[in-house]
């Protein structure tokens, strides 16, 4: 379509993972936006907001002020941007259900028809509706897999999910028009209980009942960061037009996999989500940019994806067009900048399917209890010193940028020692080979707590430039729990090499299939993969 224009161009910012961007960093962040063509940003808030009358919601955790979202509303507003503030009405509300003030059904989802749940979504309503010019609102309202399934059983019997959605959703359009609100929902729960549960399928008939589940005053939004093809997303949006000619698209600047962004991922899987937004005229589309088990990745990281998808948004496809404008704009050269992808691609599978993410599994994976050493591929530890090198050298080019491949760059110095080390470590016990295990306690271990320290502040550095302080004793507790047991490692190496233990008992055992063998994996729990024991 040569004349199609986007109405909304618009990025979502999660803000919910621990890493709340602080109003100066949004600042820096919100005209770049601007100046790349987006005219929407939508701050994704579970609980990270202040609300009148509930003390413990974002209780301790970075939550935005109402004087801040005045602020940060009015600035977006001078720029020619508008803020649609996000809430959760339904599920994802488990870091609000933590203190035990707000009732639950089971899991992260609110319990529904208590009417306590109703006067919270009233508070949450009233101050966003005071503190943001916008009358859309993102409600939520996705991934509520269990909803009736627990507290709400036991009071009120069985009922199927389309019975419940559509009386909840009801009681929440209500609170919404109350303040003059237009709400926007994910659509996902009026597609998984009639599809097995599952969200994206080809082109099929909606039953009826849940067409007539969602109220006519209702956005829905399709959301979807998976698909490879045109025609997969084409479906989808076609599916999703016998729900609402209203529906917007939100797809996927990855972000959410680690400390380094997916920027080739992004373009892989969103320019035939464009064509797909112009061939079913559907005008209103965003960006998410989730940071799911963190927030560790900074969202100035994603520019050059976000760039390349405003340009080719505008029907810009000349990539040498679209990379010396990129450049004027940054003062970085576009292939330079793509460079903070480096750390996942290792094994050369890490951009088919699902994106992988090895360079934040290997940096936690136990040396001793290394059930991920059996996707790790020798040579891996030569890539990331290359790796290094080639972000060390953008570094020192870039001063506004140099920040962000500072903190790449020493993460790849770290895994240049850490990647193959339990590897290492395995063979030579496994050897009876006591001097290769005393070397590599005291040099590779040695240099292994080094970089990871300098790394921790490097990635400190980062965080606090970018983000409210908030949430960074996560990473505090993660990369210090990883020092403390590199230390206790050597150490039980050093007393075996030197006969004062007869067996690490950990290296004992042999490491099962865990993914694919020498291939990269997508891993992305920092509970589960530093350590097969509890956590």
């Amino acid at each position: 379509m040569a004349n199609f224009k986007f109405k909304t161009l618009g990025v979502m910012i999660d803000m919910s993972r621990n890493s709340v961007m602080s109003v100066e960093g949004l600042k820096r962040y919100l005209p770049l936006l601007k100046k790349m063509g987006y005219n929407c940003v939508m701050l994704y808030t579970e609980d990270t907001y202040e609300v009148d009358g509930e003390p413990y919601f974002g209780y301790m955790r970075g939550r935005y002020t109402k004087d801040e979202m005045k602020e940060l509303d009015a600035f977006a507003a001078s720029l020619g941007i508008t803020v649609i503030p996000c809430m959760q009405t339904l599920a994802h509300v488990n870091a609000t259900i933590r203190w035990g003030k707000f009732p639950v059904d089971c899991a992260d989802i609110m319990l529904v028809d208590d009417e306590r749940t109703y006067e919270l979504i009233d508070h949450m309503f009233a101050t966003l509706s005071e503190c943001f010019k916008s009358r859309k609102i993102h409600i939520g309202m996705d991934e509520a897999h269990m909803l009736g399934r627990g507290k709400h059983l036991d009071i009120h019997g069985y009922e199927t999910v389309d019975v419940i959605m559509k009386r909840h959703l009801a009681r929440v359009c209500e609170i919404a028009e109350k303040y003059g609100y237009e709400p926007m929902i994910w659509s996902d729960m009026f597609f998984r209980p009639w599809n097995n549960g599952a969200y994206r399928l080809g082109k099929a008939k909606i039953p009826q009942e849940y067409i007539d589940a969602l109220p006519k005053s209702v956005i829905p939004v399709y959301w979807d960061y998976y698909q490879a093809t045109e025609q997969g997303y084409s479906d989808m949006m076609e599916n999703h037009a016998q729900l609402s000619k209203k529906t917007w698209f939100a797809g996927g600047s990855w972000s959410w996999e680690g400390f380094a962004p997916f920027n080739k991922f992004t373009l892989t899987s969103m320019i035939p989500a464009i064509d797909a937004c112009k061939k079913n005229n559907m005008r209103n589309m965003f960006m998410t940019m989730w940071g799911d088990n963190g927030g560790e990745c900074s969202h100035f990281a994603q520019l050059p994806s976000l760039f390349y998808i405003a340009q080719y948004s505008k029907g810009i496809t000349d990539e040498a067009v679209i990379k010396e404008k990129f450049k004027r704009l940054t003062g970085v050269a576009y292939d330079d900048f793509m460079k903070l992808d480096l750390p996942n691609e290792i094994t050369g599978n890490e951009q088919t399917g699902h994106p992988k993410n090895p360079a934040k599994y290997m940096l936690f994976s136990d040396c001793f209890n290394g059930f991920l050493d059996y996707t790790v591929a020798e040579g891996g530890a030569e890539k990331y010193a290359d790796y290094a090198k080639q972000l060390h050298e953008v570094a020192r080019k870039s001063r506004k940028y140099g920040y962000l491949f500072d903190t790449q760059a020493k993460l790849c110095d770290a895994l240049a020692v850490k990647y193959e080390l339990g590897v290492k470590t395995r063979k030579a016990y496994n050897a009876g080979d006591k001097d290769e295990l005393r070397r590599l306690a005291n040099e590779d271990y040695s240099a292994a707590i080094k970089l990871v320290d300098a790394f921790a502040k490097a990635f400190e550095k980062q965080w606090f430039y970018e983000n409210k302080t908030s949430g960074f004793d996560v990473q505090d507790i993660r990369l210090g729990g990883l020092l403390r047991r590199l230390g206790a490692c050597k150490r039980r190496l050093l007393e075996y090499a030197d006969g004062k233990i007869d067996r690490i008992e950990e290296l004992e055992g042999d490491v099962l299939p865990f993914g694919n063998e020498k291939m990269s994996i997508t891993f992305n729990d920092y509970a589960k993969n530093a350590t097969g024991n509890i956590l």
